[in-house]
């Protein structure tokens, strides 16, 4: 390719009109909490530090023993249960699958032992100190009467650099030399879950924000500025700050059109917007805050997602965004998402992973696998799929349908629908948040980047493939079902995709001049 990237890899959303400051280094954010601390003029004073699972404790207990040597300093995680019982309890949500679990309905009481927790308090209200400190996953549980209350705060796509690294393990687990995907799967179902919730019940009472997502290098802001941002964010158009992953059949575009390493072996994947997992950036006067983008959707669910889809969704936000770069690269796993009262029943998620693919990019021989061919008969196809598993041998053309697809084309895809993206394309995948939901029926013969054969989930996908989805139905209902909604002096608007069975719409347009949206 020959232009010049104007991806911007770092959006953030400038906050106006406040005359405070993100403070950074720990001596100056340890500084600012004894300042805060002298204040209140309160003989003994106890300081919570709640964190995110995935935070450096260690580093925060360091820091603020280097201010406050005098202090005594409690770790949350040693009122917590043994690790054997937190294990077993959990057991039914993480399940022994190597990918899926049961979203947890659980709180963060479950992580402790209730004796623990009453000696602690005891510990802390006769201790002798001046000043106690409370730190960890549910310090605000152990100690929830806090004179000072920070939150330090942990973007996912983090924490998954710090399980890959193995530096972190889960909430009451020393786990960290554990696989990575292991580590994600606990924390998918029942650690993130878990500190959402709480955290959504400390939100109000916090006094300071901690941004930890880079070692060493933190930043604090007041909860007077942490809201202001978040109030001003929602009111404007913005972006959360993208990050990329190589994959097995990762491509070559993202590096060019992003200006990502050229020397990375592929990116097959550029998370723009999961809200779950992408950072929202917030730059004040001088310098530039990053914390979870679904902190903008507790603080302002109705705001941000509009009355009816608040009403249908909770506070969460319903669609995601990404690219899946597979120019120069190879077919995606051949897959089916669940449908919606199965993804319930077992996985206990309220919705489905409906989604639709835009062709952003695509070479001559571009194509999308979707659908069946006319007359497949389940159980030679599944007979098939389970044979290849042995024999790696798949002949997908013969039941899978295989459409040539071109820029700008758009292709539906709901629940149950077999599919795959072929190479030598580049796709904007419009996904309904629930991502993690993919039943793979063959990969085509290959490992993931690890070495490792990627799990093939052949037991859950035929309990969900709608069989009735052929060629003519794929060609009716799910290609290109472009509509004209309005046009104008040089511009026209289409909808390109809402089909009956996906709540997500998107609108195209096309102008020739300047237009105001």
């Amino acid at each position: 390719m020959k232009t010049v990237s104007n991806y911007d890899k770092y959006p953030c959303v400038r906050v106006t009109g406040c005359a405070e400051d993100c403070l950074t280094g720990w001596p100056v954010i340890t500084k600012e909490i004894d300042s805060r601390i002298r204040q209140l003029g309160k003989p003994a004073a106890t300081i919570v530090v709640e964190c995110y699972q995935g935070v450096h404790e260690a580093e925060i207990v360091s820091a603020f023993a280097a201010q406050f040597p005098d202090a005594a300093i409690m770790r949350a995680s040693e009122s917590m249960l043994p690790e054997n019982v937190i294990q077993a309890f959990f057991h039914p949500d993480v399940t022994d699958d190597e990918l899926f679990g049961y979203m947890t309905r659980h709180r963060i009481d479950r992580y402790f032992d209730l004796q623990k927790v009453a000696a602690a308090r005891e510990r802390l209200r006769t201790r002798r100190q001046d000043v106690a400190i409370v730190i960890g996953v549910g310090a605000a549980y152990l100690w929830p009467d806090a004179d000072v209350l920070l939150y330090a705060d942990m973007a996912r796509w983090e924490i998954q650099q710090r399980f890959r690294r193995n530096e972190v393990g889960n909430v009451g687990m020393n786990n960290p030399d554990e696989r990575a995907s292991l580590q994600y799967k606990r924390a998918f179902f029942t650690d993130w879950r878990i500190c959402d919730r709480f955290k959504k019940s400390v939100m109000k009472r916090l006094d300071y924000v901690l941004d930890t997502n880079r070692p060493g290098q933190p930043g604090m802001i007041t909860r007077a500025l942490f809201e202001e941002g978040l109030a001003q964010a929602v009111r404007q158009p913005f972006r959360l700050a993208p990050f990329f992953d190589p994959g097995p059949w990762g491509g070559q575009w993202l590096k060019e059109v992003c200006d990502l390493d050229r020397e990375a072996v592929n990116f097959a994947w550029g998370f723009d917007c999961v809200p779950e997992e992408n950072s929202l950036l917030l730059a004040f006067a001088h310098l530039r805050f990053e914390l979870p983008a679904i902190d903008l959707v507790f603080a302002h669910p109705a705001e941000l997602l509009g009355v009816p889809v608040y009403g249908r969704f909770g506070d969460e936000f319903p669609i995601r965004f990404d690219f899946l770069d597979t120019m120069q690269g190879g077919n995606l796993s051949l897959q089916v998402h669940p449908l919606t009262e199965y993804i319930q029943e077992t996985f206990g998620m309220r919705y489905t992973q409906d989604e639709s693919y835009y062709l952003l990019d695509a070479a001559d021989d571009a194509a999308v696998y979707l659908g069946l061919k006319e007359g497949t008969d389940p159980e030679q196809m599944l007979s098939a799929l389970k044979d290849a598993q042995q024999s790696g041998q798949f002949d997908a053309e013969q039941f899978v349908g295989k459409y040539p697809v071109k820029k700008h084309d758009h292709v539906l895809i709901p629940g149950g629908t077999v599919h795959c993206s072929g190479n030598n394309s580049v796709v904007l995948e419009i996904s309904a948040t629930p991502f993690i939901f993919t039943f793979k029926l063959w990969d085509w013969g290959r490992t993931g980047l690890d070495g490792r054969p990627r799990p093939i989930n052949i037991a859950h996908a035929e309990k969900v493939i709608q069989w009735e989805r052929t060629e003519s139905w794929v060609r009716r209902e799910l290609v290109n079902r472009v509509e004209k909604v309005a046009e104008g002096d040089g511009w026209t608007e289409e909808r390109t995709g809402l089909h009956e069975q996906e709540f997500i719409e998107t609108r195209r347009h096309w102008f020739t001049r300047p237009v105001l949206h």
